[in-house]
């Protein structure tokens, strides 16, 4: 807590300093495309950004400290608040486009869900714990991080796990979305509406790398592709918090109290939940204890 916002940008003013620096230097790089096979490769601004701030942090560089890397993880939503923004009035601007598009576009969410099952396990196979949990709930993009950091904690693991996701997810998902769209797209099997659609997954920054990559295969389509990704993605960040909130999170959670001892044990680890469970019933038993005392 800073008293007021002049001390705040005292002490992490290095912070905004070097983004707006890294800014400046990927925007300069600009796109680069590398064909490959039917595909096209495209790496984004965005990549060299987060690249940069990785080299940077504690663990390469030094440049920025511990105590700075925790507190510039707590700006990065009220960063992305304008984009998503941006979002909603590009949908509104194409709205006939949009209402054509039917209801695939509500329930495209739900599909979400499957990757649950897969995900959660190669996660603890990895060694998460409860980071396992907010890493692997969803596709782990804006919305999914403000609300996993609004029920856990900003410092909870459930937090670090979905902030590890974020991160990672916009290196290595922008190539592999745009990389992905323009491959599906040249098997000429989905309309490119459909592609369009399918590029709302709920995360902004693959959005955009899955539509940068549909225009160029699809020039005269542009404005529609980009009108049904932006509603498409808006409509997942608001059908996602409650599929996150009502299955999502719920499911993750009951797998991993399920999935975790076992997969412990594969480890040759301690299990995080029947050690919790241990502690908690220790813990109910001294609590009678202390109340049968108090009464006699």
């Amino acid at each position: 807590m800073y008293p007021s916002t002049k001390a705040r940008f005292q002490a992490e003013y290095k912070i905004f300093l070097l983004a707006f620096v890294f800014i400046v230097i990927a925007d300069s790089i600009g796109q680069i495309k590398v064909p490959l096979g039917p595909g096209t490769l495209i790496l984004f601004p965005i990549f060299y950004s987060l690249l940069l701030g990785i080299i940077s942090g504690p663990e390469v560089l030094k440049i920025f400290k511990k105590k700075e890397v925790k507190a510039a993880s707590k700006l990065v939503i009220v960063a992305i608040c304008p984009f998503i923004a941006k979002l909603g009035i590009n949908a509104g601007a194409s709205l006939e486009t949009v209402l054509s598009a039917g209801p695939a576009l509500l329930f495209q969410e739900v599909g979400n869900l499957g990757t649950i099952f897969f995900a959660l396990p190669v996660a603890l196979l990895l060694g998460l714990k409860r980071e396992a949990i907010g890493a692997t709930h969803s596709i782990n993009r804006e919305s999914n991080l403000a609300l996993i950091t609004d029920m856990f904690g900003p410092d909870s693991p459930e937090t670090r796990g979905s902030l590890s996701i974020y991160v990672v997810g916009g290196m290595v998902g922008t190539i592999y979305f745009g990389f992905l769209a323009t491959m599906i797209a040249s098997l000429n099997v989905f309309h490119p509406y459909a592609l369009g659609m399918a590029s709302g997954v709920g995360a902004g920054i693959l959005m955009a790398s899955s539509v940068a990559s549909l225009t160029l295969v699809y020039p005269d389509m542009a404005t529609q592709i980009s009108a049904l990704a932006s509603t498409s993605e808006t409509l997942s960040g608001l059908t996602g918090i409650y599929v996150a909130i009502f299955v999502g999170i719920p499911l993750t959670q009951k797998l991993y109290e399920l999935l975790e001892p076992p997969i412990a044990r594969l480890r040759k680890e301690p299990s995080e939940v029947l050690t919790r469970k241990k502690q908690e019933a220790e813990d109910a038993k001294k609590t009678i204890e202390e109340i049968t005392v108090e009464e006699e």
